[in-house]
């Protein structure tokens, strides 16, 4: 794209490839169980068992409202989810994964695991943290979302004995 190696455009593009290579495999495994990449990003999020209310669902989906209630829809017909009115703002609804979406969501993101391991990528906290100090230096917005992230997957670490 450019004579100079590592001009923007270049970042741009192998960023872009990046996430549509890794969309396109990891949809491929997800595909096996009838699921895509929007819905294992849900089931992925709820893991934690705080339940969250569905305008977080969909800002980490990156699905519009009336999209994410469909989907959300779908998988509570699979029994995978479950929604409950908040018990602190009854205007809101959380959700939740049930416990066959535990199941499910710890088995996928074993197979996921697995499937990453097969391109180099068995641990990829260090990408990921980079990527997420790029996202925080671009959307200054983001960095209270980050350190929740951050502070949330290391936790997930820890209690699956991940730590460093």
């Amino acid at each position: 794209m450019s004579d100079v190696p590592g001009a923007p455009a270049d970042l741009l593009r192998s960023l872009t490839r990046a996430e549509r290579l890794l969309s396109r495999r990891l949809g491929a495994v997800l595909a096996d169980d009838g699921l895509t990449i929007e819905a294992w990003r849900v089931l992925c999020l709820l893991a934690d068992g705080q339940g969250h209310p569905m305008s977080e669902v969909s800002a980490e989906a990156f699905l519009p409202p009336g999209t994410l209630t469909k989907l959300v829809d779908q998988l509570v017909d699979r029994n995978l989810v479950f929604r409950r009115v908040d018990v602190l703002d009854r205007r809101r609804i959380r959700a939740y994964l049930t416990a066959r979406g535990r199941r499910e969501q710890e088995r996928l993101d074993q197979q996921i695991r697995a499937s990453l391991a097969e391109v180099g990528l068995r641990d990829a906290r260090d990408l990921t943290d980079q990527l997420a100090t790029l996202v925080d230096r671009l959307d200054p917005a983001s960095r209270h979302a980050h350190d929740h992230d951050h502070d949330h997957d290391r936790d997930r670490a820890t209690a699956a004995g991940l730590h460093r």
